[in-house]
């Protein structure tokens, strides 16, 4: 994947990559529990938290990360925090 993000893109990988970190820790997670349930490495996913870097990932590790924070992947995109989903 290409690390050249737009500016309006690099603003919203951040604030998706804080929202994660933030979901994670109500959740009461820490990254290597996170990262295991969304089959992906503890450092891939301390790159996305990084609230000072841009780090562009697929849809796949979106769902992957969504689905271990028990919310719609959707919901991780928009402004409000979400609830957890229905089982």
């Amino acid at each position: 994947m290409s690390k050249d993000v737009s500016p309006t893109n690099r603003d919203r990988f951040i604030e998706l990559g804080i929202k994660i970190g933030a979901l994670r820790k109500m959740r009461g997670m820490s990254q290597e529990q996170l990262a295991a349930e969304a089959k992906m490495s503890r450092s891939h996913l301390s790159s996305i938290e990084a609230p000072n870097s841009v780090r562009p990932f697929s849809l796949e590790v979106l769902f992957n990360i969504a689905d271990a924070l028990e919310v719609e992947p959707s919901e991780l995109l928009i402004s409000s925090f979400p609830a957890r989903k229905e089982k």
